[in-house]
């Protein structure tokens, strides 16, 4: 099979799988965006980041199983242990994000600062959070199937989530006219059938040899799986910082202000899943040609998927250049808010071209487990995004906050493509 073949092969039922994804949140703003009030609007996108918070926190139980796992593919093992693994930490992680979640989410949200939203805000999180284990499970064995070559069982996992999520959505606030809970409980049974489905489907196909408690806990193979997945951790404490400091920074310019970035984030959430389709790709065959493959395998799986990424960026900065305010008109039937959002358009043109090596270079780096690079750049590219924001709040206000986050996804790519091009990583675990 030709590099290309292998690339699509994967990219496509991941892309059908991540393109399912952010309709999650656009379905949730589309249904809160027709109930009649932006405070719903705003509740979802104060409650929704908050979740982000928490559940970007621990994105490593996917990204790290699935560059361990694609590396046991590469060497012809079932990888058994590793999803044992995996599985244990996201049970003990949901369990505890439960117990936490009484004092964690009141103070996420008041700091988030978001006047009206704030009371719905707290109602939307006490609900979903009873969901954490089922989303932490699902990091794990959506990270191991990829890891394993198969992204059509992910695809699967994804569609069915996001369907069961809009059909007892849309019947709670619709058909027994509930509000903030009726979508909360939504996607709080989705996540939980998403989570069965996923582990039904590895338990059908796969039939992965899950080793006794000494070989899931011993020392060794612990420490790899925690020091790999550390970086990733502290990699992504930055971006979510910078995600709940944009955020807070719009609610405090008011409830419009918020519910417009809000909408202008969905664009960008559309295009990065598209985008992580082949970054999914990268992960699951950088991590097999690391193991066992030709010798300029990830050279020449880098390049093509920088060609690709690049006309992605090209074809979504002019969709979203000229119907952006009419993808926005479509999520919510308040014209004051499409209008302001109309005003930082501009700012969402620009996010695929600043974005697409950061993606790409993700998918690489986990398949290849180099997770210092992610991390080093991650911290460089947020000390950008506060650095200009501190410059230009007060001249720019909400402009200079999308200025901000468009420079960090520019930094961000570019610094890993310049480690990973240097060897940087020996000198930094150095």
């Amino acid at each position: 099979m030709t590099l290309r073949k292998e690339i699509l092969a994967l990219a496509l039922p991941a892309i059908a799988t991540n393109i399912t994804t952010p309709l999650l949140g656009i379905a949730d703003m589309a249904i809160t965006g027709h109930i009649g009030d932006a405070v719903y609007m705003a509740a979802i996108a104060v409650g929704g980041t908050v979740f982000n918070v928490l559940y970007w926190l621990f994105n490593f139980l996917r990204m790290g199983t699935c560059g361990l796992s694609a590396q046991a593919c590469g060497r012809g093992e079932d990888g058994g242990d590793i999803l044992a693994r995996s599985l244990a930490t996201a049970a003990a992680i949901g369990i505890a994000l439960i117990a936490a979640g009484g004092l964690l989410g009141p103070t996420v949200i008041d700091f988030m600062d978001a006047d009206r939203a704030t009371p719905y805000a707290l109602e939307y999180f006490s609900i979903c959070i009873w969901g954490a284990p089922a989303v932490m499970a699902t990091y794990s064995a959506m990270g191991w199937l990829v890891g394993m070559q198969d992204t059509r069982a992910t695809m699967y996992v994804a569609i069915a989530t996001n369907l069961v999520n809009i059909a007892v959505s849309a019947t709670l606030v619709y058909g027994l006219g509930r509000t903030i809970d009726g979508v909360a409980s939504g996607t709080l049974v989705a996540q939980w059938a998403g989570a069965f489905l996923a582990l039904a489907i590895i338990a059908r196909r796969f039939h992965p040899r899950i080793p006794e408690a000494r070989v899931i806990l011993q020392t060794r193979l612990l420490v790899r799986f925690f020091s790999i997945n550390a970086d990733i951790f502290l990699r992504t404490a930055c971006l979510v910082a910078v995600t709940l400091w944009f955020t807070h920074s719009g609610a405090s310019a008011g409830v419009d202000v918020l519910a417009a970035n809000a909408l202008l984030l969905q664009l960008f959430m559309l295009f990065s899943f598209f985008m992580d389709g082949f970054a999914y790709a990268a992960e699951a065959l950088s991590g097999k040609y690391h193991s066992n493959g030709p010798a300029d395998g990830v050279k020449r799986l880098e390049r093509a998927l920088v060609r690709i990424g690049l006309g992605f960026a090209v074809v979504f900065g002019l969709l979203y250049a000229g119907f952006g305010k009419w993808i926005c008109s479509l999520l919510t039937d308040r014209p004051e808010i499409v209008e302001v959002a109309t005003m930082y358009l501009p700012w969402a043109v620009a996010m695929p071209l600043c974005g697409f090596m950061a993606f790409v270079y993700d998918g690489i780096l986990v398949g290849l487990t180099r997770t210092r690079i992610m991390l080093v750049a991650m911290a460089l590219a947020a000390a950008v995004f506060f650095s200009i924001w501190a410059l230009s709040k007060t001249s720019l206000a909400n402009h200079g906050l999308w200025l901000a986050f468009d420079s960090y996804l520019l930094v961000r790519g570019l610094a890993e493509w310049l480690m990973l091009r240097s060897g940087a990583e020996h000198r930094l675990r150095g």
